[in-house]
């Protein structure tokens, strides 16, 4: 299994809007390295990171089903659970839902490992400040 990295970033949906803002005016350029995906809490990111929902990446990186029916059968989960679970993976940017050459939606990995960046001041653009975990 090819590793592929996501950078994920946890701010306060306030500092978030802030920080927008801030690049909209010119007044505030990200880093290259800057996480392209941002979380509002430590909480919010465990839910989305869970263990089961770990387990299901690694269930669809390593058996690469061709549809949602098909990764029912493989990870035991029901398809009304898989297909929540997956628009879920796929907002944060850590799957991809593609039509299959059926018809049928076919889930695909984009991430496998995630670098976390959060601090007390990540928010004031403070890079010295930013915590990695």
């Amino acid at each position: 299994m090819r590793t592929k990295v996501l950078t994920i970033g946890v701010m306060s949906r306030q500092d978030y809007m802030k920080r927008t803002i801030a690049i909209a005016k010119g007044e505030y350029k990200p880093r290259k390295n800057e996480p392209k995906v941002w979380f509002e809490s430590v909480q919010s990111m465990a839910q989305v990171l869970s263990s089961e929902n770990q387990e299901l990446l690694r269930i669809i990186a390593e058996h690469k089903p061709r549809s949602i029916t098909e990764l029912e059968q493989i990870s035991n989960r029901k398809k009304s659970n898989l297909s929540r679970t997956l628009k879920s993976l796929e907002k944060y940017n850590i799957v991809e839902l593609c039509k299959g050459e059926n018809g049928a939606v076919e889930p695909k990995v984009k991430a496998t490992d995630f670098k976390v960046e959060f601090g007390l001041h990540y928010s004031h653009h403070d890079s010295s400040v930013a915590v990695a975990v």
